[in-house]
């Protein structure tokens, strides 16, 4: 089993976070939806696997780069 590190492509604002630790997740599968310039991107399941952490909270600040999720695949 591995660890998957899930990090945010775009900075912006914590829209939603649909899935929560220990959530089974299907590859592609949406675990948070961000908002940056008035639009709604979905922050996808890199592979299938169990959810281990999510490290955001709806109206969080993301940057580029930072830690959104850890998955065990």
């Amino acid at each position: 089993m591995a660890l998957i590190k899930v990090l945010s492509e775009i900075a912006g604002n914590v829209w939603m976070v649909e899935v929560e630790a220990g959530a089974q997740v299907a590859e592609d599968d949406t675990l948070v939806i961000l908002e940056s310039m008035k639009m709604e991107i979905p922050v996808d399941a890199p592979s299938a696997g169990k959810v281990v952490e999510i490290r955001v909270a709806k109206d969080d600040v993301v940057a580029e780069g930072d830690l959104i999720a850890i998955i065990e695949s």
